[in-house]
């Protein structure tokens, strides 16, 4: 809180990242106050934020959009308009269909029939069924993410050439992130571009798998932030790779807050707060399957 005004922060703790309300509270407890006296210094105040520890990410990237949501506000503009980007230049966003049993996937997919872009998960062993099981359904574009489902190069190359056939646009972390060889013969083989996940989390990474993958994923929960996310895109694009923009598990805050960057980018996977039942704020919205900003100040949330 700042003169009157109130940014929000959101930390979303998938367990893969390794952190917990409890974390996250101790985290934030040793964050300095005096350090924000000026939050339009948020460069140095976000470079302090990640000196303080090793990891939270979650931690640092809810402090992070908490300072950029106060900002904005302070300024009465959303951010998007702070960066000079073009609401129009939204991209539609996808929205998820889990690994489940050909009932529940073709009533999923029918429930999803609002959305003009379906992410498909994979790796589950049977993944023709699923995508068949889609297709049975709808004939939109599918993203294709296998979460480092599969483990042999051949085979997972013999899997994309079948799903290209199918008019599935990317691949996400096929292989797991140790694989780090084999990403890279596969991405130099693949019919479709290969995007980094997993193996992908702060700025150091993008240059780093610049011939590894196609392109990066970037959450905002592992970026620590709109600060560091904003960057990658900037090096992502110097190294011609192509970026998507995607999220945990969260409410509207965190969403909305990614979504202020999504002209930038080439793919959205912006569904996570239409994943719960228990969302306690209202912002961006989905119109037609894209993404469409507001023009309420900072993050463009309001609690509901």
């Amino acid at each position: 809180e700042f003169e009157g005004f109130t940014g929000y922060g959101e930390a979303s703790l998938p367990p893969y990242l390794g952190e917990s309300q409890d974390s996250v509270m101790g985290f934030l407890k040793k964050v300095k106050l005096e350090q924000f006296h000026d939050p339009f210094l948020l460069d140095d105040i976000l470079e302090y934020v990640d000196s303080i520890d090793e990891g939270n990410r979650a931690a640092k990237a809810c402090v992070d959009i908490a300072l950029h949501d106060l900002i904005g506000k302070l300024v009465d503009q959303p951010l998007y308009r702070l960066w000079g980007l073009n609401p129009v230049h939204t991209p539609l966003t996808s929205f998820t269909i889990g690994i489940d049993n050909p009932e529940v996937v073709k009533m999923k997919t029918e429930e999803a029939s609002r959305f003009r872009v379906l992410k498909v998960k994979l790796g589950g062993g049977n993944d023709r069924e699923m995508i068949n099981t889609v297709r049975s359904v709808t004939s939109v574009p599918i993203y294709v993410d296998v979460n480092q489902g599969w483990k042999d190069k051949q085979k997972a190359l013999d899997m994309i050439h079948w799903l290209d056939e199918q008019g599935i646009e990317f691949v996400e972390q096929p292989l797991p992130k140790e694989q780090v060889d084999d990403m890279a013969w596969l991405t130099e083989n693949s019919p479709l571009p290969i995007i980094a996940d997993e193996a992908f989390q702060r700025i150091s990474d993008v240059a780093r798998f610049k011939d590894v993958y196609s392109g990066i994923n970037i959450k905002l929960m592992k970026s620590t932030g709109l600060r560091e996310a904003h960057k990658m895109i900037t090096v992502a694009r110097a190294l011609d790779m192509k970026v998507m923009i995607g999220c945990m598990t969260e409410t509207s805050c965190a969403v909305s807050a990614a979504s202020q960057l999504s002209p930038l980018v080439d793919w959205a996977d912006l569904d996570g707060n239409l994943l719960i039942n228990n969302d306690l704020y209202e912002g961006v919205k989905v119109i037609d399957g894209k993404v469409t900003l507001n023009n309420l100040p900072g993050i463009g949330i309001t609690k509901s």
